[in-house]
């Protein structure tokens, strides 16, 4: 079964999103629409796609200035409880302790403010890598762990310019979690050796988004913490990066 589509990444991605913090780092979901938000000051907000949205939380923090959100994602079950938040405001998971242990938890749209604007917000199961002609005229995309989990990345980046307006914005955020049985090793972008030197994925990202894309400003690490269980958190630093579409 695909990982995705399990009660357990769900609960725990219902966590992630509309839980508590741990370890002192702030919730994530949330940090990325702010980041957006910054670079999209003094621009067109009329328009933003989220792919890979999960459970909805950076969707919802974008329409907070956002006429409309397009938040996608191929997770059956993610879009389904995105759907649910919208709809009813609330939804109720397993928050693990141990084993089959644990405790009922609510995840809530009101407690973060976020319940005024969820009629902007449109959930849709899709493939990133497969969009159709009518994904095009966004003012922002955001890209939230996506990149690392694509079948053919580099297909991904080098077409993305095609859903932005000009100077539109792309924002990508990744942890650079290169696994083959996401990524095969041939469609990697980066993380290898080239020509006897590193090749990073962001340098990777520079090479295929140049002809299209200048990048805004350094790199921004975003850290963020996954709750497994009582005692088994994932604590991973993402890398951010935003770049604007050229005229």
């Amino acid at each position: 079964m695909n990982l995705y589509e399990t009660d357990e990444l769900l609960g725990q991605y219902l966590a992630f999103h509309y839980g508590d913090s741990y370890f002192g780092v702030g919730n994530y979901p949330a940090r990325c629409a702010s980041i957006c938000l910054e670079h999209m000051a003094g621009r067109e907000k009329k328009r933003a796609l989220d792919l890979g949205c999960a459970v909805g939380r950076t969707s919802f923090e974008l329409a907070r200035a956002f006429d409309e959100v397009v938040a996608l994602d191929l997770s059956n079950r993610f879009i389904e409880a995105a759907n649910t938040l919208k709809r009813d405001g609330q939804m109720d998971y397993f928050l693990r302790e141990q084993g089959e242990l644990g405790t009922q938890a609510t995840a809530s749209l009101a407690a973060h403010q976020l319940a005024n604007r969820a009629e902007r917000v449109r959930f849709e199961v899709a493939d990133a890598c497969n969009l159709g002609p009518e994904q095009e005229g966004y003012d922002l995309v955001f890209a939230g762990n996506l990149i690392d989990r694509l079948q053919d990345p580099g297909a991904f980046l080098s077409g993305v310019h095609k859903l932005l307006n000009d100077k539109g914005v792309l924002v990508i955020s990744s942890p650079y979690t290169l696994l083959e049985e996401f990524t095969p090793r041939g469609k990697w972008v980066g993380g290898f050796e080239r020509h006897g030197q590193p090749f990073t994925v962001l340098d990777g990202m520079k090479d295929i988004l140049a002809p299209h894309f200048d990048l805004l400003g350094e790199p921004v690490d975003v850290p963020f913490v996954i709750r497994e269980t009582a005692r088994k958190y994932q604590h991973t630093i993402a890398e951010l990066t935003a770049w604007q579409r050229k005229a």
